[in-house]
Formats: structure tokens, C-alpha cells, sequence
């Protein structure tokens, strides 16, 4: 027999505005089963506003609501059909607890897609509550609800690229809000030999965002990529293009690392051809001091271990050239860190070119052709750091995505971890 103070409280813990329990039964190997109706005797028609209480007829289903404990909870509702007076046509009623054509309840979905976002699908999904399919329609369902993700007062703007599939040639572009430390969008199959389609996708993208957005942007930071560069000009005319210093380092880093590895080819071959055990011995001393240099020469000096630190010293005794070359390195990288306005830093990164000609030639040639660009980063310090972590936090999310069948459900996934609201 159902006391109808056991009926008050199961409506007071199932906590849904307007619907009343009025019976529940335990199911074996299934779960808690409650009949709803709503506490309302009449419905708005949605087409003229007209309430009405002519119940047409009734539509009685299952949907799964938040477990209770170990128990799954499934409610057993009655969508009631009214029939309005003034359209004179039958219409459903408004729950606003479960969306229309869906088996789950709204607060199901959100507890759903937290847990997504913090794993993955299958994870999820092997709790046995709901199936790999409800958590992709949940996850649609999400994306449509995100507020417009047309970044109404973007100021600074970040272009940058991941891989989808790592040395397969399949990029996605990234876009982000470097003030508010937002994805704004992920589009995908943007790459091409030349990259031409990249700028035609970005192109898309951005001119949707309409000419008044465009002209409040202050700042993009880029790659060391025309196409961006021509982007910027093409559509943001008030926008300063800001050269990444982490992708200058990078070219620095890699010239560095190849006179690394030319001279270690060298003494390798000078220890072949050698026939005098002393001059032999000698190159091997060298070549000891080569090896496993790579990370105490490209690493930030002062992170370095003391291991790295003494393999650093090894190096510099036994290469001039490399010493030079390092020194240089931590050199710019001080500009970079310690150069807090533009005039300052025009003068020190014209006495770097001034020295590091010989040594960077390839780098060198790239700074003057990016030179207004990369002087830029000295007003506002603007770069691509916040871009890339976000790159990291894609590339983890793309790992975890395994359960994903598609672009579209991984670009949903990303959006609503920036924008999910919990």
C-alpha cells in the first residue's frame, strides 16, 4: 500500500517543479520506477499563447532520470496533449525537465556531460546509465544551447594550428580569446601543401563574425605565416600583427640543434679517418662532450639541473662556435623576458641581429622580414603562450576522445570545455 506521506517525500527529493509522484516501484536488475503528473491542470498553446484545459489525450513513456545511490531512477511522465480553443489543433505540453523526442531527463544530460568532459565517452558510458549514442546527442544538444560564441568584445585574438592525426598532414585551426583565455572556434581540414586552404577556411570563419567585430581587434598574434599576416590586413584594419616569440625561439632552437648535430657528424667522421691514436683519443674527447648535449643547449639556462649545467660547460669547452650560439640564445631570450617597451627593445634586438648574423644566418633573415611584427610583442607583450596551452588541452582531450566518431562531436567536446556552464 503507498502512504501518501512516502508520495510527499519522494516528490520532495525528486525535486522537479510542477510534477508530483503518485506511485514508485522497485524493478530487480532494472531500478526505481515513479509515475509523475503535472500539479497543473491546463497548458499555453505555443502557437497563440492561449491556455487551454481540453486534454486531448495522453502520451505516457520512460525517461531516465539521476540515479538514486547505486539505483538507477527512471520516471514514468504523461506528456499530455490539449487541444487549443482558438487554433482549434491539438498541441503537447511544455516539460521543462526533458527535452521533446529525447529519453533523459535535462539534469541527466548535464551531469552526463560533466563527466565527459573530465573523461571520456566510454567511461561514462560503461556505468551503464546511458549508452554511447545518448552522450553524442547530449553533447549536440549542449553545443546548440552554448551562448553565441561570437566574441562580441574581442580585443586580442590568437591564430595557431594542432594536429589531428599526427604526421598525417591533418590540421584543425584554433582560435582564441587571449584575454578572456577562451577557445572561440576549432575548424577543421584546414590544411593543404601551401595552406591556402587554411587562410580560406579562417577567411569563412571570420567574415561571418561581421566588419564591426573585426575593427575593434587590436592585436593577432601568429605564426611566422604570410597567410595570417595577410588575413590580418585583409579584414582587421585596426589590428597590429604580433609575431609569436615562442615560434622565433623555436627557429633559434633549431639552427642551434643543427650546428649541434653538423659538428657532431664532423668529429665522427675526423675519428674515422684519424691514424694517430693521441689526435684520435683527442676527438673522442670531444665527441664525448657532443653527445646528449641537445636539451642542456636548448633548454632555458636557468632550468637547468646540475647535470645539464655541467654537460652545458662540456660543450662550451670544447666548441667555440656552440658557445657563441648558446650565448646568443639566452641573449634574446632576456630581450624577450626583460624589454618592457617599444624603443628599448628596437635597439636591443638590432644589436642581436648585429652579432648573431654569422652564427643565425636563417634566423637572422627571418627577424628582418618579421621585424615590425616581432618588435610589436615589446608594447603589450601579446604572444601565443595562452594559445598553446590551450593546443595542450586539445591534444589531451583529442586522447581521450577516443569514444568521438567524428570532427564535429571532438570541435562539440572542445567548445563546451570552455564554455560548458556548470
Amino acid at each position: 500500500m503507498v502512504h501518501k506521506n512516502d508520495i510527499k517525500i519522494l516528490t520532495e527529493i525528486l525535486d522537479l517543479d510542477d510534477i508530483k509522484v503518485i506511485s514508485h516501484r522497485l524493478h530487480e536488475g532494472i531500478g526505481i520506477i515513479l509515475q509523475t503528473e503535472s500539479k497543473k491542470l491546463d497548458a499555453t498553446c505555443p502557437k497563440c499563447g492561449t491556455k487551454s484545459h481540453n486534454l486531448h489525450q495522453n502520451h505516457r513513456h520512460i525517461v531516465k532520470d539521476l540515479p538514486f545511490g547505486e539505483k538507477p531512477v527512471f520516471l514514468e511522465i504523461n506528456r499530455r496533449q490539449f487541444k487549443c480553443r482558438k487554433c482549434q489543433k491539438p498541441f503537447s505540453e511544455y516539460l521543462d525537465f526533458v527535452r521533446k523526442k529525447r529519453t533523459y531527463t535535462k539534469r541527466l544530460a548535464h551531469k552526463t556531460i560533466q563527466e565527459v568532459l573530465e573523461n571520456d565517452i566510454h567511461s561514462v558510458a560503461s556505468k551503464g546509465i546511458v549508452t554511447t549514442e545518448e552522450i553524442e546527442r547530449m553533447l549536440k544538444d549542449a553545443s546548440e544551447d552554448l551562448p553565441n560564441l561570437k566574441p562580441l568584445n574581442l580585443k586580442r585574438l590568437g591564430l595557431d594550428e594542432i594536429a589531428l592525426i599526427k604526421g598525417k598532414g591533418n590540421y584543425c585551426a584554433v582560435l582564441v580569446d587571449l584575454d578572456t583565455s577562451k577557445l572561440i572556434a576549432i575548424l577543421s581540414d584546414v590544411y593543404d601543401r601551401l595552406r591556402l586552404r587554411t587562410q580560406e577556411i579562417i577567411k569563412k570563419t571570420l567574415m561571418e563574425w561581421g566588419t564591426k567585430l573585426l575593427e575593434q581587434i587590436k592585436e593577432v598574434s601568429i605564426d611566422l605565416w604570410r597567410g595570417y599576416k595577410n588575413l590580418v590586413l585583409e579584414l582587421m584594419p585596426n589590428a597590429q600583427v604580433v609575431a609569436d616569440r615562442f615560434h622565433v625561439m623555436t627557429q633559434i632552437n633549431k639552427e642551434l640543434d643543427t650546428q649541434r648535430k653538423r659538428e657532431k657528424r664532423n668529429i665522427e667522421d675526423l675519428i674515422k679517418k684519424e691514424k694517430l691514436a693521441a689526435k684520435k683519443y683527442e676527438y673522442e674527447e670531444i665527441l664525448l662532450a657532443l653527445k646528449n648535449s641537445k636539451y642542456p643547449l636548448l633548454k632555458n639556462e636557468d632550468n637547468l639541473n646540475e647535470e645539464q649545467a655541467n654537460k652545458l660547460i662540456q660543450v662550451k669547452n670544447v666548441s667555440p662556435v656552440l658557445k657563441v650560439m648558446h650565448e646568443l640564445k639566452e641573449k634574446i631570450r632576456k630581450i624577450f623576458n626583460k624589454t618592457n617597451d617599444w624603443y628599448a627593445g628596437v635597439f636591443k634586438l638590432g644589436m642581436w641581429l648585429s652579432r648573431a648574423k654569422k652564427y643565425f644566418p636563417n634566423s637572422n633573415n627571418t627577424i628582418i622580414r618579421w621585424y615590425d611584427e616581432i618588435i610589436a610583442y615589446f608594447d603589450n607583450g601579446t604572444n601565443s603562450g595562452m594559445v598553446e596551452g590551450i593546443n595542450n588541452k586539445l591534444k589531451l582531450i583529442k586522447r581521450s576522445g577516443y569514444g568521438f566518431r567524428n570532427f564535429e562531436n571532438f570541435r562539440i567536446r572542445c567548445l563546451l570545455n570552455w564554455h560548458f556552464i556548470y
